[in-house]
């Protein structure tokens, strides 16, 4: 069955099964205690770091393991928080961030904090001018991502770093979807990444601060892994991490121009196989690996069902996906159509015929979804009236952009149609539609209950 979500958890690259395998019988012992077993331990633990500091690009004595790339991000912003606090208590985002970083800002938040969060283009970079304008004398700490988590576009780290160090602020950089393909170029502060993406063993993350960068570690005091990761290392886990990031970064270069390949394949063959998709994410500055489109009329959870009993294992940001009903953040910040969203990330060694294949059974797939959905053929009608308001209340994506394709041909050309809705998603996929369809989005006004999209009919 072709796995398509290698942004969420990798398979296990071979060289780490062979590590993690190896290390349980040499690596079971405590590394800081001085007798034969532990001296065996600790120089296991020693070469493991040595390697991911190479890879990362720091020094071995920056770099500390954690159980997880959250629990690094974590670590990460409340340290240099804290110790930075005599300096201010803001705090700078991108609006795109993954949730471990946004949700370590609403903890500042709620503890009194300031956050700002830098907006993007709706290709999802955000601009270094964008950091500049928010960075004060009481900022402590920005954080930028290397690469977007689910669109693939890639950030520009280097420039950000530049104008965060003419700030004298720290930049802290969340690279675990890049940290596989290369290092993070720029002079950033604080990197965080994690194992599981790169096909590593879940369950290990890392953490580099690099040297004269205020920091203090949160929670109780432990002397284990420079005192900013308490507990117990999973030496077995940490060796299979270092030892398959040092080879994916070996396959990297060869591996990227071929993936890359496959995803350009998708990116122009999709568009032209489903009608009203749109692809989002930047077309050049982009992971090899990844793709998402989104598709008008579909529900995003059904979708995802089609195609896993297809045998095809995908992601989506889309709300139909979701227990809260909203779009994901990254797509509701970017400005793009979030309903019938996929996301596609394809594993080392992805073979062209799986992508093929892919591409022959997504158009029958949403084919299916809108027909159960009874998507509109292009109705031919004749105008009603110069204005209609639908009652689009408790209907859920993609239901009201549905009854807005239905009616739009109900009202002439020039002729407005009004969606009361209180679907959040309305906010994002009714501009999207418009600017797919040819029409004017008029914008949007509260009522009593949900708010009214406007729409004039221009073809």
């Amino acid at each position: 069955m072709p796995y398509f979500d290698s942004a969420s958890a990798a398979p296990l690259h071979p060289v780490a099964r062979q590590a993690l395998q190896a290390s349980l019988d040499e690596g079971w012992a405590d590394p800081a205690r001085l007798y034969r077993e532990g001296r065996r331990a600790r120089l296991l633990l020693d070469a493991a770091r040595e390697a991911a500091a190479e890879a990362v690009g720091c020094r071995a004595d920056e770099l500390v393991f954690t159980p997880s790339g959250t629990h690094a991000v974590h670590a990460g912003v409340a340290g240099v928080l804290a110790g930075r606090r005599r300096v201010g208590d803001h705090l700078v985002v991108s609006a795109v961030e993954h949730s471990s970083v946004l949700h370590a800002a609403e903890v500042h938040a709620g503890r009194g904090g300031s956050v700002t969060e830098v907006p993007v283009d709706r290709f999802g970079a955000v601009a270094p001018a964008g950091y500049a304008d928010v960075l004060g004398a009481s900022t402590a700490l920005a954080c930028l991502q290397s690469a977007n988590h689910e669109v693939g576009t890639v950030q520009p780290v280097a420039d950000v770093a530049e104008v965060c160090r003419e700030a004298g602020v720290p930049l802290l950089v969340d690279a675990a979807q890049s940290l596989g393909w290369g290092p993070v170029e720029g002079a950033w502060s604080v990197l965080a990444a994690s194992a599981h993406k790169w096909g590593g063993p879940p369950g290990v993350g890392l953490l580099a601060v690099r040297k004269g960068v205020r920091f203090s570690p949160q929670g109780p005091a432990d002397e284990r892994e420079s005192g900013r990761s308490p507990g117990f290392v999973n030496l077995p886990a940490i060796v299979a991490a270092a030892a398959s990031l040092r080879a994916v970064r070996a396959e990297a270069e060869a591996e990227a121009a071929r993936l890359r390949i496959l995803v350009d394949r998708i990116r122009r063959r999709v568009v032209r196989l489903v009608p009203d998709v749109e692809v989002v994410g930047h077309p050049d500055a982009r992971l090899p690996h990844l793709v998402t489109f989104s598709c008008l009329y579909v529900d995003g959870e059904t979708l995802l069902h089609e195609l896993d009993r297809a045998g095809f294992s995908v992601n989506s940001g889309s709300s139909c996906t979701s227990s809260t009903l909203t779009p994901s953040h990254v797509l509701r910040a970017m400005g793009v159509l979030s309903e019938g969203n996929v996301r596609v990330s394809l594993p080392l060694g992805t073979p062209a015929q799986e992508v093929n294949a892919f591409l022959e059974v997504l158009p029958g797939a949403v084919a299916g979804v809108r027909e159960q959905l009874g998507v509109p053929a292009a109705p031919e009608v004749l105008p009603e009236a110069e204005s209609l308001e639908l009652d689009a209340l408790g209907l859920r994506c993609p239901q009201p952009v549905i009854e807005l394709a239905r009616a739009i041909g109900r009202v002439p050309v020039g002729g407005t149609v009004t969606v009361v809705s209180d679907d959040e998603v309305a906010r994002l996929d009714i501009p999207a539609w418009c600017g797919m369809r040819g029409h004017a989005y008029l914008g949007e006004s509260p009522r009593p209950a949900g708010v009214a999209y406007s729409v004039r009919r221009l073809v």
